[in-house]
């Protein structure tokens, strides 16, 4: 969904990047990646307040969020060193929280729905914390497993689009831990590519984390809306 590919296939281009450089851009990627959450939050707070969200189909939903996302994603690549990325990044994180409202909305509507949510939001948090953990102490070279990690994201997508119409429970299940499982490892190879210096601009580091981000905490509160919720 973003600009993995390119990430997939990364050399060696910051063999020459000093500590500082990459300390500075891992230090924006951070800022940057807890700035992005305040308008994914406005997003998702306009969407259940109107239900604007709620008033799309599937299909029509995943047509806009496709459509948009790849629209910002383009947009964000082409302006990462102007003074406009930063902008249009905070603008694809406030749609991206546009597009979850519908799945929070559906969560607000269990007794526990509010828990669920902060429970979604702090395992997201300890996930991430976890693989910026790794992502420090593993030493070994992660563009194979970053090639495999791709090819895995482009046939869950796949299937996520097919089950749109297919509408089965028990693979929107499988595919929400793989979801879980492959974006989870994506926040731990793109964090390293940003300490080893093969990721030099913190706003297309904080794109590919981001979105990693919103996809595990996605699948983490579907699941939990599955098993966990309560209608008492």
């Amino acid at each position: 969904m973003d600009q993995r590919l390119q990430s997939a296939y990364a050399g060696v281009a910051g063999a020459g990047t000093s500590v500082e450089q990459r300390n500075r851009v891992l230090r924006n990627t951070y800022w940057l990646l807890a700035l992005s959450m305040v308008p994914t939050v406005l997003g998702a707070w306009l969407g259940v307040a109107t239900g604007i969200m709620a008033t799309m189909g599937p299909g029509m939903s995943a047509i806009v969020f496709l459509g948009g996302a790849f629209g910002f994603i383009f947009a964000i690549e082409k302006t990462k060193n102007s003074a406009a990325g930063v902008p249009i990044l905070l603008g694809f994180t406030f749609f991206m929280g546009l597009m979850l409202s519908r799945l929070v909305g559906l969560v607000l509507g269990f007794s526990n729905g509010a828990g669920l949510i902060m429970l979604a939001f702090g395992g997201t948090g300890a996930i991430f914390l976890g693989m910026a953990t790794l992502s420090s102490v593993i030493k070994r070279d992660l563009s194979t497993m970053g090639k495999f990690l791709f090819i895995g994201m482009i046939m869950v997508l796949v299937a996520g689009i097919a089950n749109i119409f297919i509408q089965s429970s028990a693979l929107m299940i499988t595919l929400s831990v793989l979801v879980i499982g492959i974006f989870s490892a994506f926040i731990m190879v793109d964090l390293k590519r940003v300490k080893d210096g093969e990721e030099t601009n913190y706003i297309t580091a904080t794109l590919s984390v981001y979105i990693s981000l919103y996809n595990v905490f996605q699948s983490l509160l579907s699941l939990l809306g599955i098993f966990g919720g309560s209608r008492d």
